[in-house]
């Protein structure tokens, strides 16, 4: 007890310790207040705006949280004393305006100063998700993001597949399945989250009752349909990102359109024999150098000139790379961490194990993200073949 004492003597000699009601005035102010308490302390009240990192994790997340050392920053806990310790140690890194809130969260509370209860995972959903919480870049802000996200897949098939599986497991709050198709006993090769009791049934149906058994936690929206010019505005406005599996061109001219039009990311693979790519068409990113899938193809080639893996056959596990790559690409944009692959494509060859990016360039003068582009509506589409056949 006296070497704590002597220690907390040290530390107050160089950590100003601050009212609650100064504090509250200081973050109205632009000041940061970092509440260091434990989550089941904060999931009792924390500051309304308070940064909640935790003192398990401050080191880690503060300066992505606060990259601004001359910022100023207020240091909470229950009652004035952890905050000190965490306060010495955010100096230690370069910080240079950094404070103790007297009283902590208790003196807060007593000047009746304003709080919130957060919102927070509860115990089952700690225990599901708790490899996310330990990464700093999630954590349960991260979490709680990915339980609100709303996530659509074109196709239930090969790509479709292990992106779905995935997402579900991450905790992806909302998935949304379109494929018109039924389970064939060719597609098990390789589509991996139906099975064989399931042949005949729609893949959709098929795709729910996988993913809903893996988490029960996840709300899978079904669409027994084709996607076509009628229906494509209307279920993509639903959503924040589009996972495009596949596998004829017809109905990826028709997704990348529609993206493009409603500012809808869009996570792009394809597959062939031993070869994937993984890009993301997002013209509307803050970067303005990501283009669209028209601005590679204007038009559409004959069917011959791309054929579908029905046509050319696929080694079954690549488009399991290449669906879990583009559901990487997901969790990275609802997360809003790392760089997604806008502007670039990553390509795969399986038989040499080798990735390599290329360069994708926005073409200025794309009839449908150009500069001078015209919204006329969307092409009607006809005929689409099996949009879950990858």
């Amino acid at each position: 007890m006296k070497e704590k004492n002597r220690r907390l003597a040290e530390i107050r000699l160089k950590i100003p310790e601050i009212a609650p009601l100064k504090a509250f005035e200081m973050q109205q102010s632009g000041a940061v207040l970092i509440d260091v308490r434990e989550a089941d302390e904060i999931a009792q009240g924390s500051p309304v705006g308070a940064a909640r990192l935790g003192r398990g994790f401050l080191e880690l997340s503060i300066e992505e949280t606060v990259p601004d050392l001359t910022k100023p920053l207020l240091v909470m806990c229950a009652g004035g004393v952890r905050s000190l310790f965490a306060a010495e140690c955010l100096k230690n890194m370069g910080y240079e305006n950094v404070s103790s809130i007297a009283g902590g969260f208790n003196g807060w509370k007593n000047e009746g100063l304003d709080f919130e209860v957060p919102r927070s995972l509860d115990k089952e959903a700690r225990e599901r998700y708790a490899r996310h919480l330990l990464v700093p870049e999630i954590g349960e802000a991260g979490q709680l993001k990915l339980m609100d996200s709303k996530v659509l897949l074109i196709g239930a098939g090969g790509i479709g597949s292990p992106a779905s599986l995935y997402l579900a497991a991450a905790g992806v709050g909302t998935l949304g399945i379109i494929d018109h198709d039924v389970v064939d006993r060719s597609n098990l090769q390789r589509q991996v989250v139906h099975a064989e009791a399931r042949i005949g049934t729609p893949k959709v149906l098929s795709a729910k009752e996988t993913l809903e058994g893996l988490n029960p936690a996840v709300n899978v929206i079904t669409y027994e349909t084709r996607l076509d010019s009628s229906n494509v505005e209307d279920i993509f406005s639903q959503y924040d990102v589009v996972i495009d599996g596949s596998d004829n061109l017809a109905t990826r001219y028709l997704v990348s359109d529609a993206c493009a039009y409603l500012k809808i990311p869009n996570v792009h693979g394809a597959v062939y024999r031993f070869e994937g790519q993984v890009t993301v068409f997002w013209p509307a990113h803050e970067s303005g150098d990501g283009p669209c899938y028209r601005c590679l193809f204007p038009v559409m080639p004959s069917d011959d000139l791309a054929p579908s893996c029905a046509q050319s056959g696929v080694l079954g596990v690549l488009p399991g790379t290449v669906g879990l790559l583009e559901a990487t690409e997901a969790l990275k944009i609802l997360l809003d961490m790392g760089s997604p692959l806008v502007g670039k494509m990553l390509y795969y060859d399986a038989l040499e194990s080798s990735f390599m990016t290329l360069k994708l360039k926005r073409n200025p003068d794309c009839k449908v993200c150009g500069e001078h582009a015209e919204f006329n509506g969307f092409e009607d589409v006809e005929e689409i073949c099996s949009i879950g056949g990858s």
